[in-house]
C-alpha cells in the first residue's frame, strides 16, 4: 500500500495538462486515461437538450487555444501557457476591442495578486480572458487583439461509471467529478484517489456490498446521473461519499449529511477521530459540491463530503497556485488509506452476538494468558471488553466508540472469535 500514493499523483501529473470543462473532449480524454487504468469504467453520453429535473444538459463546449496580443503583435496572455487564462465556456471571438472594453471582459483576484483565478459561465454565454492582478496592472495599451478559439455547439455531456457487484445489493457509492482544468487539489486529486480504491477493490477475493462510483462533471453531472439513477439508489446506497479536494497535506475534514445521522456519518467520523483526531467536521450548511445534488429534498441519499483541506477553505482554491506543488504522494496516500479504513469498517459492520451465555472459556482455545502476571492481560482486557458488548445490540462501529478503540483493532479480534465459533452475525 505504501507506494500507492506516489502511483496516483504520477496519473494526477498525466492528466494536470488537459483542459477539462462540464463537457467536451477534455473530459472525454481525461476519462479514457483513467479508464487505461481501469478499463471497466462504462462511458456514457447525455446529449444537449436532455431535460434533468429541473435542469438541460448545456451544449458541448471545446476549446483550442486563445490569447490577447497588443498592437506590436506581442502575446500578453495565452492559454498554451495555462489553460485558466480563458473562461470556461467562452464563446468564440477573434477581433480588436479597445481597452476599456478588453477590461470589462478581464477576471483577477486581486487579493491574490500573482494568481490566476478560475472563473466560468456556464449557462450564460460571454467571453472572457483570467490573468494575474499584475499582469492587468499592465495593460496600458489603447487597443488590444482578443482571439478565443472555441466551440459552444449541439453536442452532449460525457461521465463514468463502474460498479463492482457484491455478495448483497445494498451499495456503498463513490462520487467525484472530472470537469475542472489544470487544478490540482480540487480536481484531480478526487478522480485519482478514487481510481485507486477501485484497484484496491477489485483486489479483494470479495465483498459484501456492491460498489458503485462514478466520474461526472460537477453539478450538472450529478443532477444528470441522479435523473437516470436516482430510483435504485434510494433503493440501495447506504453509505456514499464525494472525493474532492483529498491531496494536500494540511488536514482531513468533512461535510456532513443533512441530520448527522447516517452510516456514512458514523463509520467517517470513528475513523478519523481515532487515527487523525484533528480533522474539521463541517455541517451540510457548508456544502459546495456534489453533496448538495445528493442530499437534496426529494432526493436525500447518505452521501457526505470527504477532503483534505476542504474546498474554499484553502488560498489556493480556484487559481493557479493550486498546482502539482500543491498535492503530494504522501497526502494522496493518507487520503486513499482513510478510505480503504472506511470501506473495511463497512465491510465488517455488523451486529455481533456471543454463542455462548457468560464468558467463554478462552485460556483453553489460547485466547487468554495461561500465566496470570501484572501486564499479561491487556490484549485480553480488549478482547472481554469486546464480548460483553458483543450482545446484538452494537455494530462493530458503535463497540468500537463504547470501547475507544479503533475498528482496525477490534477487526482480528472479531476473527479470531468467530473462528472458535464464539461469535455470530445477528
Amino acid at each position: 500500500m505504501k507506494n500507492v500514493g506516489q502511483a496516483i499523483y504520477d496519473l494526477a501529473g498525466k492528466l494536470f495538462p488537459i483542459c477539462r470543462s462540464i463537457t467536451g473532449n477534455g473530459f472525454r480524454q481525461s476519462l479514457e486515461m483513467i479508464r487505461e487504468v481501469v478499463p471497466e469504467i462504462q462511458v456514457f453520453e447525455v446529449p444537449s437538450g436532455t431535460q434533468v429535473f429541473d435542469w438541460t444538459v448545456p451544449k458541448e463546449w471545446n476549446i483550442n487555444g486563445g490569447w490577447i496580443k497588443n498592437k506590436r503583435g506581442e502575446t500578453i496572455v495565452d492559454f498554451k501557457d495555462c489553460n485558466l487564462h480563458v473562461l470556461g465556456y467562452s464563446v468564440p471571438i477573434h477581433r480588436m476591442v479597445s481597452r476599456e472594453e478588453l477590461l470589462e471582459h478581464v477576471y483577477t483576484q486581486p487579493d491574490q495578486p500573482d494568481w490566476i483565478p478560475y472563473v466560468t459561465s456556464y449557462y450564460k454565454e460571454r467571453w472572457g480572458f483570467c490573468m494575474s492582478e499584475r499582469q492587468k496592472q499592465t495593460l496600458n495599451d489603447d487597443e488590444y487583439e482578443v482571439c478565443i478559439d472555441s466551440t459552444l455547439k449541439e453536442g452532449s455531456l460525457t461521465y463514468g461509471e463502474l460498479i463492482l457487484s457484491g455478495e448483497t445489493e445494498d451499495e456503498i457509492f463513490f462520487s467525484t467529478y472530472l470537469c475542472h482544468p489544470s487544478m490540482a487539489n480540487n480536481e484531480l486529486s478526487g478522480p485519482c484517489v478514487q481510481t485507486a480504491l477501485i484497484k484496491y477493490l477489485q483486489s479483494l477475493p470479495s465483498h459484501r456490498y456492491t460498489y458503485r462510483f462514478v466520474f461526472i462533471p460537477e453539478t450538472i453531472g450529478s443532477i444528470t446521473y441522479l435523473s437516470r439513477n436516482l430510483d435504485m439508489m434510494q433503493r440501495h446506497v447506504k453509505a456514499g461519499f464525494v472525493l474532492s479536494c483529498v491531496g494536500d497535506d494540511r488536514t482531513y475534514s468533512y461535510v456532513s449529511t443533512k441530520y448527522e445521522n447516517t452510516l456514512t456519518d458514523r463509520v467517517l467520523e470513528n475513523v478519523l477521530k481515532f487515527h487523525y483526531p484533528n480533522y474539521i467536521r463541517y455541517t451540510f450548511m457548508k456544502r459546495a459540491s456534489d453533496e448538495r445534488q445528493y442530499g437534496s429534498a426529494g432526493v436525500d441519499l447518505p452521501v457526505c463530503a470527504f477532503c483534505r483541506s476542504k474546498y474554499h477553505e484553502y488560498p489556493e482554491y480556484h487559481t493557479s497556485a493550486d498546482n502539482m506543488d500543491l498535492i503530494s504522494p504522501k497526502g494522496l496516500q493518507g487520503a486513499y488509506e482513510v478510505m480503504v479504513k472506511v470501506i473495511n469498517a463497512l465491510e465488517n459492520n455488523y451486529y455481533y452476538l456471543m454463542t455462548c451465555k457468560c464468558e467463554p472459556q478462552l485460556g483453553k482455545r489460547g485466547l487468554y494468558p495461561t500465566v496470570s502476571q501484572k501486564g499479561t492481560y491487556d490484549a485480553a482486557r480488549v478482547m472481554q471488553h469486546f464480548i460483553a458488548y458483543a450482545d446484538g445490540k452494537n455494530d462493530l462501529i458503535g463497540i468500537s466508540n463504547i470501547l475507544n478503540i479503533p475498528i482496525d483493532e477490534l477487526i482480528p479480534i472479531k476473527d479470531k472469535l468467530m473462528a472458535h465459533q464464539l461469535l455470530s452475525v445477528k
